[in-house]
């Protein structure tokens, strides 16, 4: 069953990336900034209410994989989740841009710390399946990074967007425009539910994988990703690779604002880097199908890396010219970071299965996306903290140079840093393209032995 798929599907489904893309990058780039500039907290409660609710997602992520992988419905595994769980997923994120009338810090912190989880249990319930379908709608090698590249093309877009218009909804993030703020989380919640109908109406598993039993109970389902050794250096690297992602979006508004004091042309910065990795999604997939999967994803975050660095020495009187040059450079390291580690990932699930004999898609990706989140409820804690150790003051039009510096630490240095782990897990992957072809040709050798034993039984 390895028909190639139709532009049609294949567009539809990478459609489906544009609302969770939509949602993570707003929560990425401004839920800080929200609660810091216009709820007034404090960045160390900000900080504790984003770890308190994202850590939630240590429990939930793997449930909810357990439970998509042993779903069974006229519908598939996957689908019938995209269809219940969209409504829940925008109305929570709703929530979380309301100011609610309370006076104590300590109320607040909690109020958002229990609404992050509950929409972090909403987004999980529609996302983690979503993502678990991407092997289940095709087992080509190459067609998986085309098929990963059209859905990166919608998240780009959709972080181009979140970077962009968010903005003009709510005109600055000050404490007066906290009814705009709450008009940009509803707009932006029920266009990150519409795509998931679409995909829902327009997609279908692969027959072989819809009604698959599955033998193993959570204990065992996780130990057996665990001791599946393609998997667990991609983990890693995607841990890597998400904590690189959460600290640049999340200090990237902050650096425009206070280092570069470049806040009115924040909308272009943001427009061009998301502009230019959208167009560079070819380059990555020509450069994968020349090389392979891990070699354009090292070329690529190396190539941010040197732009990051680059990015924190500039000043305010830096040229914007070279701004947006470096904007564009940095765009083409973006794209790969977004496409490649997906890419890479889902051939993992067919060493598991060549491995042990079953599918766990919903497993898989339910802790690749507990790797995010764990990725993110570190880093953007811990970019908060070092705001607050190096005396950031909130919504202040000037901060002390101690408070400069630790910008510049977050949006250079550290995120180096970390793309430099996650270069030494890649150059570790042992899954290449011949090793992949040999695993798929010896399952599909299988395939039809079981087939042809249970017809003879019949």
């Amino acid at each position: 069953m390895n028909g190639k798929l139709s532009p049609r599907v294949r567009w539809i489904y990478g459609s489906g990336d544009l609302g969770f893309s939509l949602t993570n990058t707003i929560l990425s780039v401004y839920f800080a900034l929200f609660l810091t500039d216009v709820v007034g907290v404090k960045p160390y409660i900000a900080a504790i209410a984003i770890f308190v609710g994202s850590t939630w997602d240590y429990v939930n992520d793997p449930i909810v994989g357990y439970i998509s992988d042993r779903t069974r419905s006229r519908w598939g595994r996957r689908r019938p989740f995209l269809l219940f769980g969209a409504l829940p997923f925008a109305a929570t994120f709703v929530l979380l841009w309301w100011r609610p009338p309370f006076e104590s810090a300590v109320a607040l912190g909690i109020y958002y710390a229990v609404v992050f989880a509950l929409y972090d249990t909403a987004a999980t319930f529609v996302y983690m399946p979503y993502f678990a379908l991407t092997p289940e709608l095709s087992g080509d090698y190459d067609e998986r990074t085309g098929l990963t590249s059209t859905r990166m093309f919608f998240s780009i877009l959709g972080s181009l967007i979140a970077f962009t218009l968010p903005l003009w909804v709510v005109d600055g993030f000050h404490p007066e425009h906290a009814s705009r703020v709450l008009m940009m989380g509803a707009i932006f919640g029920l266009a990150s539910a519409l795509p998931l109908f679409l995909v829902f109406l327009n997609t279908r598993e692969r027959p072989e994988f819809m009604n698959r039993e599955q033998t193993l109970g959570v204990k065992e389902s996780i130990k057996a990703t665990w001791q599946n050794r393609p998997f667990v250096f991609g983990l890693v690297m995607f841990l890597f690779n998400g904590v690189t992602m959460s600290i640049i979006q999340v200090i990237l508004l902050y650096y425009v604002k206070y280092v570069v004091q470049r806040e009115s042309q924040s909308d272009m910065i943001m427009a061009t880097i998301f502009v230019v990795a959208m167009i560079a999604l070819p380059l990555w997939v020509w450069i994968s199908s020349r090389l392979n999967k891990r070699w354009a994803y090292i070329s690529g975050i190396s190539f941010l890396a040197v732009v990051l660095l680059i990015l924190s020495t500039l000043t305010p009187g830096t040229s914007f010219v070279f701004i947006m040059i470096l904007c564009v450079l940095a765009g083409i390291g973006v794209s790969a970071m977004h496409v490649m580690p997906w890419a890479i990932l889902p051939d993992a699930i067919e060493y598991g299965e060549w491995k042990t004999g079953e599918r766990q898609e919903g497993m898989f990706y339910s802790l690749i996306t507990l790797a995010q989140k764990v990725a993110s409820s570190i880093a953007v804690p811990a970019a908060l903290l070092v705001l607050q150790a190096t005396g950031y003051v909130p919504n202040s039009t000037t901060q002390p140079a101690s408070a400069i510096a630790g910008i510049r630490l977050v949006a250079g240095l550290i995120p180096a840093f970390t793309i430099s782990m996650g270069i030494l897990f890649t150059l570790l992957y042992p899954l290449g393209r011949e090793d992949f072809k040999n695993i798929t040709r010896e399952l599909e050798a299988r395939r039809i032995v079981k087939k042809a034993d249970a017809e003879a039984l019949k």
